[in-house]
């Protein structure tokens, strides 16, 4: 089962703001200009799991996660890292 909580992710880059809630394998954050991006959660072969999200201009971010923490990238080469409490 993927887990249930609060999102934080934060980009080193600008210092900008990813968090929401994830609910099993759906997640819904926002960004720190208001945008909401909507997400699901897959669990790999490898107890790694892939994360997908889009916002509603179109844009993606995708990446992996494990019990240590989560990574994406969007289509602007911005990266996240962060972790669910």
């Amino acid at each position: 089962m993927i887990r249930v909580g609060q999102y934080r992710l934060e980009s080193g880059q600008n210092g900008g703001m990813l968090s929401g809630f994830g609910d099993g394998d759906f997640i819904k954050l926002r960004d720190e200009f208001g945008n909401e991006w909507q997400g699901a959660a897959e669990r790999q072969y490898d107890d790694s799991i892939r994360f997908r999200f889009r916002d509603s201009h179109g844009h993606y971010a995708t990446g992996v996660g494990d019990n240590y923490g989560i990574t994406l990238r969007d289509d602007r080469g911005k990266t996240w890292r962060g972790f669910v409490d």
